[in-house]
């Protein structure tokens, strides 16, 4: 009885209908997109990661890691993993077997936070053993320890050197994010149009790196105000080289990194995210639609085997707004997969799948607080609610891997 329930349940909600991506056939189209956790001391992945992608990885399901920096200079918080660097290409690997062990796919996402860095950043949290709030400071030995009354600054970019990006223009005062606050941001320098080839090729071999761990590929992250965003959004590109200006210059950079790593990879290994419609980091577009359709329609020359679009409700990172803008327009001209996020329900991701106007949903919090979201899906079980105050803590238990699952029926 219990099979045959599943069984019709499968084919009736349009979420756990199965989807052919090319070469993966996912089992359902609930996808866990990148989401940043800060566990990854010294930038470096760590064995709980194995579990926590591990305990969210289904087969046939589709997960995508947190941000990964491509270089030194990509970096802006404390704890993000990279993967420049042999030692983080070895630490990525137990992970990533943990998770093909479910028979889930697994991308890595290459991230570049451009002027969304510091010179050096303070660390205030909750520390897991004593519950305080206190600063903390990384050790020789990249064990946490406790500071208390003292602030600690720690370089997030080599040398001490000034963010790069697009513009030299400084975040303003008003700007913060769930990570940070605008007065510990260090005004960038901008990138030389010589110095740009750099760039590029650093996601190049980033994404070599990530098939040599063994992921099944990448997403470039073309999001929420960092790097490539910064290129693209007329907010913040006032260059007026071959980057900037017209709305083709300002996306140059973007698919420029979108052939250099399709090239290294393959295009059927190649995603990409962007958030067209979204002001975060004060990385806003006044055309938003227009750059997102001609970003989504340039992707077909690559190949790109899917589109993730974060719907243009979600202006900011937290907050949903009323709009009457659409994904639509980007959806009908690309030619590949599409995935659509941002504040989406079991109710409107099954009507999103069911109505055509995408291929697959991600889910974000909902995901990180309900490792088993598929099975409470299929079952329409309660969900888990969210802690927000253990999203960005060190602690490699609370807030990370001890979320409960559902009660397994005898």
């Amino acid at each position: 009885m219990e099979n045959g329930t599943s069984s019709a349940t499968n084919q009736t909600i349009p979420l756990l209908t199965p989807f052919s991506m090319r070469n993966f056939n996912l089992s359902h189209r609930i996808v866990m997109p990148g989401m940043a956790r800060m566990r990854s001391y010294g930038n470096v992945p760590q064995p709980h990661a194995a579990m926590y992608y591990s305990q969210r990885a289904t087969p046939g399901g589709f997960l995508i890691t947190e941000a990964t920096g491509v270089s030194e200079t990509a970096m802006a918080y404390h704890d993000m993993p990279g993967i420049w660097k042999k030692e983080q290409i070895e630490a990525w690997k137990p992970i990533i077997d943990a998770v093909h062990s479910n028979g889930a796919v697994f991308f890595c996402q290459l991230w570049h936070a451009g002027r969304v860095s510091h010179r050096g950043f303070k660390i205030v949290k909750s520390c897991y053993v004593c519950a305080k709030q206190l600063i903390f400071v990384l050790d020789s030995q990249t064990k946490w320890r406790c500071k208390k009354e003292k602030q600690t600054l720690l370089d997030s970019q080599p040398n001490g050197e000034a963010p790069i990006s697009s513009t030299d223009k400084p975040l303003a005062e008003t700007s913060s994010n769930e990570f940070t606050t605008s007065d510990e941001f260090t005004p960038p320098r901008r990138l030389r149009t010589d110095e740009i080839p750099n760039i590029v090729n650093d996601f190049r071999l980033a994404a070599g790196n990530a098939i040599e761990a063994g992921f099944d590929g990448v997403e470039i992250h073309g999001a929420h105000g960092y790097l490539i965003d910064q290129f693209m959004k007329d907010t913040v590109n006032d260059r007026t080289d071959a980057y900037g200006g017209s709305l083709e210059n300002r996306c140059r950079f973007a698919l420029e990194v979108v052939e250099a790593v399709t090239n290294e990879i393959g295009s059927d290994r190649v995603g990409v995210r962007l958030s067209p419609f979204a002001n975060y980091m004060q990385s806003g577009d006044t055309e938003p639609q227009k750059l997102g359709v001609y970003v989504a329609k340039s992707l077909n020359r690559f190949e790109t085997l899917y589109c993730h679009v974060v719907e243009p409700r979600m202006k900011t990172a937290s907050e949903a707004f009323e709009c009457t803008e659409s994904l639509t327009p980007m959806r009908k001209v690309f030619e590949g997969a599409f995935i659509v996020a941002g504040g989406y329900t079991r109710e409107d991701g099954n009507k999103a799948v069911a109505e055509g106007r995408t291929d697959l949903v991600a889910y974000g919090r909902l995901f990180l607080a309900n490792p088993d979201l598929p099975r409470r899906f299929q079952l329409d079980a309660p969900l888990n609610k969210y802690d927000r105050t253990s999203f960005y803590t060190s602690d490699p238990v609370v807030g990370y891997t001890d979320y409960p699952f559902l009660e397994t029926e005898p």
